[in-house]
């Protein structure tokens, strides 16, 4: 098969191409031909060699795929040859105790594929366990498929799990036109909350708002902390979610009422931020770390993506056999939705 591989650790030059021999499903399993990998910030950080992610090289990278079942391993009786499927990222052991409660994100073996949960979907074919296939209705392309698994879990995960929110919230959402960023705006308008967007960019503020935001924060040269206080008349936010790290996160905490929830899946502009005790424990403040979501959880995101109330955004697709491309154009972080490689 045609993959695209790193053997060794570094920029966007590092991705190459490669001749692989085809994998074979094993018992319980099902060969996925890739029609559609969607890029992640997560990409970009395991090829650089983040020490938190330990791989053997050569490696193939993509936490998003979908496609169609090539074959069928044995045991496998949910899905046939043929069928169109879209694959849940996460991976655990299955029998730990955070998993057998339905924690299976919290498992200690838990990974991401194309990270340090197996080889993802740089390439045409993916052996795929059968609990973690998803079947991609016809409405919906292969590449769509690929833009909804991991940003819509987080967002999902970070929102209605640990941000509890609902109706009467006012959620926050930093860095908004990020795949995480364009799935958070849809999960909060679903459940009803009030929403405002933030972002250093216009046009992606635009099409937030066009997306279902009901305000936006340009930032800069706006003040976030000061235009939610406006935006509320005062009575600032019950949630604030962020992945950009310290470009934001005292603005972000800054901006949350008195036992107001910040919840963050990452750090795109660095890994330390610095924090004020005292503000923390006198509004009574929650900071919540968050990272994926349950395979409850992704079943339920996969159900209302196929009934039309989330909807996948892709904002640019590449060949896989330009991702080096693709890796550069994600960095830049002009995107609004996901860039994803077609194969």
């Amino acid at each position: 098969m045609q993959a695209v591989i790193i053997d060794r650790f570094g920029g966007p030059e590092t991705l190459k191409s490669a001749k692989l021999p085809d994998p074979e499903p094993e018992k319980g399993e099902a060969l996925v031909r890739v029609r559609a990998c969607a890029l992640n910030h997560l990409d970009l950080f395991v090829r650089d060699g983040i020490p938190a992610y330990k791989i053997a090289l050569p490696h193939i990278l993509g936490c998003d795929v979908a496609g169609e079942v090539a074959e069928v391993g044995e045991g496998v009786s949910s899905v046939k040859k043929g069928d169109r499927v879209a694959v849940s990222p996460g991976r655990s052991c299955g029998r730990c105790e955070s998993c057998l409660a339905g924690r299976d994100n919290m498992c200690k073996e838990y990974g991401i594929i194309g990270a340090q949960g197996g080889p993802g979907g740089y390439a045409e074919y993916l052996r795929v366990p059968e609990a973690y296939l998803l079947a991609l209705p016809g409405n919906l392309s292969f590449e769509e498929g690929a833009a909804y698994p991991l940003t819509f879990l987080t967002a999902w995960h970070m929102l209605m799990t640990l941000g509890g929110c609902g109706p009467d919230s006012t959620v926050l959402i930093l860095g908004a036109g990020s795949g995480v960023g364009v799935a958070a705006i849809q999960v909060a308008k679903l459940s009803g909350a009030f929403v405002i967007a933030s972002s250093t960019s216009e046009e992606k503020l635009e099409k937030s708002v066009k997306l279902g935001a009901d305000a936006a924060i340009h930032s800069p040269p706006q003040d976030i902390m000061k235009s939610v206080h406006k935006l509320t008349k005062g009575g600032m936010a019950d949630i604030a979610v962020e992945h950009v790290g310290p470009a934001v996160f005292d603005a972000a905490l800054k901006s949350l009422k008195t036992g107001g929830r910040l919840v963050t899946c990452g750090s795109t502009t660095g890994p330390t931020v610095e924090l004020d005790m005292r503000y923390v424990f006198s509004r009574q403040l929650q900071i919540l770390g968050s990272k994926m979501g349950t395979q409850a959880e992704m079943r339920e995101v996969a159900r209302l993506v196929a009934a039309g109330r989330l909807k996948p955004v892709v904002d640019r697709t590449f060949p896989l056999s330009q991702a080096r491309q693709a890796h550069e154009y994600l960095a830049q972080k002009k995107q609004f939705g996901k860039v994803v490689l077609t194969v």
